[in-house]
């Protein structure tokens, strides 16, 4: 019990919780987690938790997996770590060439490949990598004037600076705004709550129509279109319209500009395919990715890029065509063997298949959420889900935003053994790819109940 109680003193003395109102926590019992299992979460005093958000959205395979295990073991009787500027390593060749491999399959239809794979260590260095690799691509390319991007309202691309500045997130980005890029932004494809105040589909995607009036004017300055395909996630879960990027691919086309999708939160096999462009069959120029890579286990990301950009930066050693980033732990052999072992788990597991019965099993659980009296708006893709909380469903009015109930929701959920977080009066629910079909039902009707409860 001391010990207990030693633990959450020095968590409080310490440590600075991302995302987190600090004056709020010194005032809560923090639940610390000792042990993981499955889709299991236990905390140091025993109680366990269904882990409904995927420790933010990144174990896909559930907590101590033992091939993932073995994969990281087995790579520590090798080396942990060596750089991959000037020297490079097994673990960080096998996954590239397995990714390409899984791209060219996911996109077959397309004559162009995306076949060169530039790792970092976390989403908002995969994104930032994707930018700077835009810009550059242009200048070498010698088109001048293209030095900014074009991203979407309610877009969350992470936390570094160029990832703030194609950001859309006002209450998140807007207190940096002195010292971010100037971008240009396009109405997000909300269609719940529609910034032209049309409905879907008799709008005719007039969000689409916004975006190409901007593309009209300010192609000549736009390097790349940065979206998160289909589905915004920090954003509110919000689900894009049928067509919508397949549009967007389009208008890249026509205007001359680069397509970045940021699939760090919706690829490996979240929305029900191993990346969320395989809906629409869209092939972007470069592709972010990271979060479930490693199934949680280890920080990783790839941007992969189509070759023609990789060409433009070949040269001889005195023109300085040499794109200069790097992270310390590029291609970390560990994460990259635990990448390795996650791929064999979607062939041997046969997840992308398996998964589509409980997405049947999740859907109409939501739809279920969706007939509640203050439950405006559920949306979903994949195992991905928003379920949108309001204060008068007739009006769409919100709740505001000291009431909490988002987080009001979340608490009463973890208090009945299901662990989720909210974004805003959102109820974000992404669950492990690997949850069983039992633990799913489960967790919805815990988190069904705790909507009713508080609300």
């Amino acid at each position: 019990m001391n010990e207990n109680k030693n633990l959450e003193k020095a968590d409080k003395n310490y440590i600075w919780h991302p995302f987190t109102q600090m004056q709020d926590w010194a005032h809560e019992q923090p639940v610390i987690i000792s042990e993981g299992e499955g889709s299991y979460l236990k905390d140091i005093r025993g109680k366990e938790y269904i882990d409904g958000v995927s420790s933010i959205w990144v174990n896909i395979f559930g907590h101590r997996k033992k091939e993932i295990n073995d994969a990281i073991s087995e790579q520590l009787g090798h080396i942990a770590h060596s750089t991959l500027l000037g020297l490079t390593n097994i673990p960080a060749i096998q996954l590239a060439e397995r990714l390409v491999g899984i791209l060219r399959s996911s996109f077959s239809m397309h004559s162009s490949l995306l076949n060169k794979v530039f790792y970092s260590d976390n989403g908002s260095t995969s994104v930032e990598v994707a930018l700077k690799m835009a810009f550059q691509y242009w200048k070498h390319k010698s088109v001048e004037g293209k030095h900014t991007f074009l991203s979407l309202e309610n877009a969350y691309h992470g936390d570094t600076l160029g990832a703030v500045s194609v950001g859309g997130i006002d209450m998140f980005h807007k207190t940096f705004e002195p010292i971010l890029f100037k971008t240009y932004r396009a109405p997000s494809p909300y269609c719940y709550r529609c910034s032209s105040d049309m409905d879907y589909p008799e709008c005719g995607h007039a969000c689409i129509q916004k975006m190409e009036e901007i593309l009209q004017q300010h192609h000549t300055e736009i390097a790349g279109v940065i979206i998160e395909p289909l589905i915004q996630a920090a954003g509110g879960m919000i689900v894009a319209p049928q067509g919508y990027l397949a549009r967007v691919r389009e208008l890249c086309n026509a205007y001359n500009v680069l397509l970045i999708a940021d699939e760090v939160a919706t690829g490996f096999g979240r929305t029900g395919r191993m990346f969320a462009c395989e809906h629409e069959n869209v092939l972007p120029d470069i592709i972010c990715l990271s979060k479930g890579i490693t199934g949680g286990y280890m920080p990783l990301a790839a941007t992969v890029a189509r070759e023609e950009i990789y060409n433009a930066f070949l040269g001889s050693f005195r023109e300085l065509k040499t794109f200069f980033h790097g992270h310390s732990y590029t291609g970390n052999p560990l994460a990259c063997a635990a990448a390795c072992a996650c791929l064999d788990l979607f062939e041997k597991e046969k997840i992308l298949h398996n998964i589509q019965q409980k997405i049947a099993i999740f859907e109409t659980r939501l739809r279920e959420m969706g007939e509640l009296s203050h439950v405006g708006n559920v949306r979903n893709c994949g195992l991905m889900a928003g379920v949108e909380l309001v204060k008068d469903r007739g009006t769409k009015t919100p709740y505001e935003w000291e009431q909490k109930m988002g987080w009001n929701v979340t608490h009463h959920a973890r208090d009945n053994g299901v662990f989720i977080r909210p974004l805003g009066n959102v109820i974000v629910i992404m669950p492990p790819l690997s949850i069983s079909t039992e633990t799913l039902d489960t967790m919805l009707k815990t988190i069904y109940n705790a909507i009713c409860a508080v609300t």
